[in-house]
């Protein structure tokens, strides 16, 4: 085999290494990699030796497992950045537009991580903390993400049964499913005073440059929202479909 096809055939052994211990806490002995990446034991031991000299995998106790290792949070975290940068222009132009809030935020498997917001220009506004989180059951923009995701993988990930937040609150996986459908089929989700009392949002959800899921979320006191919904619904799927232009072309 020619060097360079070689080393592109360890680049991506080790990429599905990494993958394997993706949602893997407790981390996986060397056996239980090689049976998830299909390949010999003794291959596994080499990839996961040389993963381990950059510390993107550590050991997970003396029991010889090994999981995912910090330099990965440090790349996430470089990412993560990089994704908020790029999103922010559009974000801040739709908020522009609409003289409301707009929030982005990372999916963090059952819930969202608010990583950047423009403040509308209203007196009244919706407004959260960045590097707050928030559920996916019950919010516009975790709805959207659900609506990404098959009904064995929604369920999967949130179970049957929510807390409730307000009057409002969908709590059940049979209530909730209707909702996920409506979504799918028009690309966007709606939180009617779900979340909070007062407050009712649309919501998109996309995948950034690297595949990640993301969302974004106009918020907006109910009192504006009702008779807007349609224009703030279609402005914010403009801004979806430009955003995921920009995240899979790297178009400006």
């Amino acid at each position: 085999m020619p060097p360079e096809k070689n080393q592109i055939q360890v680049i991506g052994r080790a990429a599905a290494v990494l993958r394997a211990l993706e949602n893997q806490p407790q981390g996986l002995s060397l056996g239980g990699i090689a049976a998830k990446v299909e390949l010999a034991r003794s291959t596994v031991q080499r990839i996961v030796a040389a993963l381990e000299s950059e510390k993107l995998v550590v050991a997970a106790g003396p029991s010889g497992r090994v999981r995912l290792g910090p330099a990965l949070l440090r790349l996430a975290a470089s990412v993560e950045t990089d994704v908020a940068a790029i999103a922010h222009p559009f974000i801040a132009e739709l908020s522009a537009s609409l003289g409301e809030t707009v929030d982005f935020a990372v999916v963090r498997r059952d819930h969202l991580v608010f990583v950047d917001q423009v403040i509308g220009m209203q007196r009244l506004q919706a407004v959260s903390a960045v590097g707050e989180t928030f559920p996916l059951y019950c919010t516009a923009n975790g709805k959207a993400y659900l609506a990404t995701l098959t009904d064995e993988e929604i369920e999967s990930l949130i179970g049957t049964g929510y807390g409730r937040r307000t009057p409002n609150t969908i709590t059940t996986f049979d209530a909730l499913l209707p909702e996920v459908k409506k979504a799918r089929r028009a690309g966007i989700a709606f939180d009617r005073e779900e979340h909070v009392l007062g407050i009712s949002a649309v919501g998109v959800a996309l995948r950034d440059m690297l595949g990640n899921p993301v969302a974004i979320s106009v918020p907006v006191p109910t009192q504006r929202f009702t008779g807007r919904e349609k224009a703030i619904a279609e402005r914010l799927l403009a801004t979806k479909h430009a955003l995921q232009q920009r995240f899979t072309d790297g178009s400006d």
